[in-house]
């Protein structure tokens, strides 16, 4: 009985990486168009990305954010990989808490995203402290055994094979390095989840439309958020890459999660 319970765990997660593969949110897909699809929204929404981040979480992200770098726990000198990091966010944060004492390696697959990233960058006084990489996460630019951490933040959701994102993730970090992602979840308590899915289906696409003249877009979004494995299944995924002691964190009742991996 529990060999056919780990085996049906496993087909589920296996399951999860094919059907996301093949959806463009709720809009069925070949997989070797996914990229390219979702390459063009980021495209589209890079320049009030961060904006509407704030207004769709009402500044919750922010939160959401630093409790991944909490989580972390980076330590002076840091060789970190943040992956679909275009905008900076993460990146910043974790140089404004180390005092700039790291070097950070920002890798995305869109390159206007990258753009706003560096403006932003030159406007707060980051220039040598990150190096701005246009790169696959399923195919990462870079030698194994690489980097000390690698954070994702609402990203992999994006990535058509995300078992392979995740094989390469854990190949460019060294032995005893770390894998946190932070990205949607399930929320665990009863109505509120409902409540969540009306204000993500009705609000989110109409901020989308009238903030950033793209409602299609963050439809695209929301959709793939309800896409995405519930936290367990994924945490089965990060396991099956190869990852040690892999654990998750619930925020805001699920609405997001962080989830963490050890490569030993």
């Amino acid at each position: 009985m529990g060999n056919g319970s780990r085996t049906s765990r496993r087909t589920a997660a296996t399951s999860a990486v094919d059907e996301l593969a093949r959806s463009f949110g709720e809009r069925p897909v070949d997989p070797a168009e996914k990229a390219r699809l979702v390459r063009e929204v980021f495209a589209r929404v890079a320049e009030r990305y961060d904006l509407m981040n704030d207004l769709m979480s009402a500044g919750v992200h922010r939160l959401w954010k630093e409790a991944l770098i909490d989580w972390l726990y980076p330590r002076p000198g840091i060789r970190l990989l943040d992956l679909a990091g275009g905008t900076g966010d993460v990146a910043f944060r974790l140089l404004e808490r180390l005092d700039g004492r790291a070097t950070i390696t920002l890798c995305d697959i869109n390159p206007d995203m990258l753009g706003v990233g560096r403006d932003r960058a030159i406007d707060r006084g980051w220039l040598a402290e990150i190096d701005w990489i246009a790169g696959d996460a399923e195919a990462l630019p870079f030698p194994a055994r690489r980097f000390d951490a690698v954070t994702i933040a609402f990203g992999i959701r994006n990535v058509t094979r995300i078992d392979r994102a995740l094989a390469e993730i854990r190949r460019v970090l060294k032995p005893g390095g770390r894998f946190l992602c932070l990205e949607f979840g399930r929320v665990v308590v009863p109505l509120l989840d409902r409540l969540y899915d009306a204000y993500s289906f009705s609000v989110v696409p109409l901020l989308g439309r009238v903030v950033a003249g793209d409602e299609e877009s963050y439809r695209y979004l929301v959709e793939s958020i309800r896409r995405f494995p519930d936290q367990p299944t994924f945490a089965r995924l990060i396991a099956e890459a190869g990852f040690a002691n892999v654990a998750w964190r619930n925020l805001s009742t699920g609405i997001a999660a962080i989830h963490s991996g050890w490569r030993i």
